[in-house]
């Protein structure tokens, strides 16, 4: 029985030297038109950012829609929102690496870079949220001078401190290990003395000796097998902030795997986003991150996203099985109350839209694809807003029942946070290779003269 011969990672015939050359080329040549146009675009509403955060923290944190009786609004929201975007990054670097699918080599260090940008914008959402964040040192437990004060290890407020914090540590260093034979190699490129002597201490002395290699292989393998749980805890803590309430509709024991889900269908849906974009800022890229790559990703959009939509449906069930008033009350209001709007744009984005990719043509399809993954960010944003607005807008007594007071301000700030994530983003990818050099070129050939399944 014949096997299907597989698609070839690599297209182009390209050779070693010709890897080397169109992944070093972005760092080497002058910025291009497009770059220093984007580039000024995201830095520009990055300034308008920290001018907005700037303002809120000195009038104080009523310029926000934050009030009774909605006491968590935009910056929990987007701080959630974030956080997930972050999940596809440690899924394509860590646990596929574990489970050897080589795939994975193009698509791996940038989406290892988004999930480090992605938890650093998130970060400051929480800051802003506590209304004093010249105190927030008080979240971190440690020996102090304020007598019996410490922070409440009981609280899932303080879990997210751990989680996030660890998840960003663990991220990042992976993220760097995974460099630094690359920086090694742009240091033996480089034609500037700055230049030499920058990369030079960022490769840590690498010299490509067996031994540099074996140590190297150890250490990136201890590091995804410790960020392959961190997938599954950070967003699972993230949701026990709602989870472990006594809120209906917060009160559920599937907001973990549901959350994790949500995560991993957002995530993916920005790396498609940002590498629809890649590819047609760079187009030598188009070889290495082919319509293969982005297929498989679609799937797991997909897949994902029938999982959310199942978490959507069982919701509903629970809360008409539970007997309980408020519970049904609350998932009702969700969905026909003043925010059903909000329900209805989160399950048109995230239910409806991905089913597109049933089609191959449509998963094949760049402009496609990236108007679903956009649909899919603003639907996994409403969700977010769902939860935490509809469940607190209206409490048990209909005496102190009220809206969320949207203002400007949120929007600013929710727009604004791109801006942070972009900046970060193209100044990645002017100064750090976005492939991995040492990882492409093992599957150079692979599907050219093997054969065998994906």
């Amino acid at each position: 029985m014949s096997q299907m011969k597989r698609n070839p990672l690599v297209l182009g015939n390209k050779t070693l030297k010709d890897v080397t050359d169109d992944i070093c080329a972005p760092l080497e040549r002058f910025p291009s038109k497009g770059w220093m146009g984007l580039f000024l675009a995201a830095k520009t509403l990055f300034l308008f950012y920290i001018a907005t955060i700037a303002i809120v923290i000195a009038t104080g944190i009523g310029l926000l829609g934050v009030n009774h009786p909605v006491a968590w609004g935009t910056m929990i929201i987007t701080f959630v929102f974030w956080i997930g975007i972050g999940h596809a990054g440690t899924l394509i670097s860590a646990i596929l690496f574990l489970f050897r699918q080589r795939w994975r080599t193009s698509v791996a260090r940038t989406a290892e870079a988004m999930t480090v940008f992605a938890v650093m914008t998130a970060g400051i959402f929480p800051l802003i949220h506590t209304g004093r964040p010249w105190l927030d040192f008080w979240l971190f437990p440690y020996p102090n001078q304020r007598g019996p004060l410490w922070v409440n290890f009981r609280s899932p407020l303080l879990w997210d401190v751990f989680a996030v914090s660890t998840y960003a540590t663990v991220s990042t260093v992976f993220w760097f290990v995974g460099l630094i034979p690359d920086f090694a190699t742009i240091k033996d490129r480089a034609t500037n003395k700055i230049r030499r002597t920058i990369y030079g201490a960022l490769s840590l002395g690498w010299r490509g000796t067996a031994k540099n290699w074996s140590h190297y292989e150890m250490v990136y393998l201890i590091l995804a097998g410790l960020s392959t749980p961190l997938v599954l805890s950070v967003h699972t803590i993230v949701s026990f902030d709602f989870a472990v309430s006594n809120l209906p509709g917060w009160h559920a024991t599937i907001f973990p795997p549901y959350f994790v889900a949500g995560a991993i269908f957002s995530g993916f849906a920005m790396v498609i986003t940002l590498f629809t974009l890649v590819r047609i800022g760079w187009p030598e890229f188009k070889n290495y991150v082919t319509l293969d790559h982005m297929e498989v990703m679609n799937k797991i959009i997909m897949m994902t996203g029938l999982m959310v939509g199942y978490a959507y449906g069982s919701e509903f069930l629970i809360a008409w099985y539970s007997g309980n008033d408020y519970e049904r009350y609350v998932f009702m209001n969700r969905a026909m109350g003043p925010y059903a709007w909000s329900y209805w744009i989160m399950i048109c984005c995230n239910v409806v839209i991905p089913q597109l990719f049933w089609f191959k043509k449509f998963r094949r399809s760049i402009p496609v694809m990236f108007v679903v993954s956009i649909f899919v960010n603003i639907g996994m944003w409403f969700e977010r807003f769902v939860i935490t607005v509809t469940s607190l807008h209206r409490d048990f007594l209909p005496s102190n029942w009220g809206q969320y007071a949207w203002s400007i301000y949120d929007t600013c700030i929710l727009v604004g946070s791109f801006g942070m994530f972009l900046t970060i983003f193209l100044l990645y990818l002017r100064v750090f290779p976005a492939i991995s050099i040492a990882e492409i070129k093992p599957v150079l050939h692979v599907g050219k003269d093997e054969e065998g399944g994906h």
